[in-house]
């Protein structure tokens, strides 16, 4: 492989997308070449940004749950030899009925809680698996060979906005971490910076997460970020809260 060819693979290294062999010979090039390591560092950067804010907290309500059932929640008996089997006296009969009531209605109530757990279970795989398609998609364009990367902070230094573009692919990705919380009833959105004009380019709802997007690149020059009403605008309404060039 030519020495031209190893400068295309820094966001592949970055990635973990190249082979064994392909990436002991990157790695030798890289102990000699400053330009590359630069880039390196800088894609390892965003990636884990990219896992930062993709990342989830389980919900505090979950250990409030958990922690409430541990006193009601007996250790297992241990086991001794059977008893030996007794005819059931007509309390015993009684109770056991009582028991079987029990049983069924709390397994009635269990199955109504389980219904709902698979439901939310199902929910949170469907938003794992979009959000792990996010991250594939956005991991291949930081693999392009032509990928850059710029990265600025957002207007009174509240968060940091990194924007992963590739000319050969007329694509370009957008990674939020720490911008403030929208307003509700407003959202993110992103413009291709078009000489000027600016067109969308979709919305980002949250002030951490990773965005593919919409549309080539065209002649864009950059992107912004604008605050803009849930929805959408179809032109910017309000100042940028960051501007980032393709450089």
């Amino acid at each position: 492989m030519s020495a031209a060819d190893l400068h295309t693979l820094t966001g592949a290294y970055a990635a973990h997308a190249l082979d064994p062999d392909e990436s002991a010979e990157f790695e030798r090039h890289l102990a000699n070449c400053p330009a590359c390591a630069q880039e390196v560092a800088e894609f390892a950067a965003t990636l884990a940004r990219l896992g930062a804010a993709q990342a989830v907290l389980p919900p505090p309500a979950l250990k409030a749950r958990v922690m409430a059932a541990l006193p009601t929640l007996r250790q297992e008996a241990p086991r001794t030899a059977p008893e030996p089997v007794r005819r059931p006296g007509r309390l015993a009969r009684g109770r056991r009925s009582l028991g079987l009531a029990a049983c069924l209605a709390l397994a009635v109530g269990a199955g109504a809680v389980a219904v709902q757990q698979h439901q939310q279970a199902g929910q949170a795989r469907e938003r794992a698996a979009v959000l792990q398609q996010q991250q594939d998609r956005f991991a291949a364009l930081l693999a392009a060979p032509d990928a850059r990367t710029a990265t600025g902070t957002a207007t009174g230094g509240g968060g940091v906005g990194t924007v992963v573009w590739s000319n050969s692919r007329s694509q370009a990705g957008f990674l939020a971490s720490g911008l403030p919380a929208p307003a509700a009833g407003t959202t993110y959105e992103l413009w291709f910076n078009d000489a000027g004009t600016m067109r969308p380019a979709g919305l980002l709802p949250s002030g951490d997460g990773v965005l593919l997007l919409t549309g080539p690149l065209e002649r864009a020059s950059g992107i912004g970020v604008t605050l803009e009403p849930a929805g959408g605008s179809a032109h910017p309404t309000t100042a940028p809260v960051l501007l980032l060039s393709f450089t």
